[in-house]
């Protein structure tokens, strides 16, 4: 049995808010930072940050929908920020003129769901083990 500390951390207390939130704004500049090096983009730095900002601000619009901060580290949640970093960020990325295309949503969507959705299901996984 979980003691209700361990229940909220689960939930939304502060420090799982902020780690879930800074650990999904980690894994999407590592994603923009291993599709940059793949096609050997130059500008590092600022250059991960042009690719991230769609897909991070497609994260923070799915993290205000879906009210993720009630239960953030929560399989739910990881879904709703996974597809709405992927839709906001192709619809962002298709507005300022960026490359849309059906493989990159594709890569978008099967890495951003193993970055998003994995670590929660890790983390799921973990206190489930604990449990019994």
């Amino acid at each position: 049995m979980t003691s209700p500390t361990q229940q909220k951390s689960l939930r939304g207390s502060t420090p799982a808010i902020a780690a879930a939130a800074l650990a999904d704004a980690i894994l999407i500049l590592v994603f923009a930072a291993i599709g940059r090096d793949a096609h050997q983009r130059a500008d590092v730095i600022i250059g991960v940050f042009l690719t991230a900002w769609p897909f991070l601000a497609g994260a923070a619009l799915a993290w205000l929908a879906a009210r993720a901060w009630r239960r953030p580290l929560s399989l739910q949640a990881g879904l709703a920020i996974w597809l709405g970093a992927v839709a906001g960020g192709m619809v962002l990325r298709a507005i300022t003129g960026q490359t849309v295309v059906l493989a990159f949503v594709i890569v978008a969507l099967l890495s951003l769901g193993l970055f998003l959705v994995g670590y929660r299901a890790l983390l799921a996984l973990v206190h489930r083990l604990r449990k019994s």
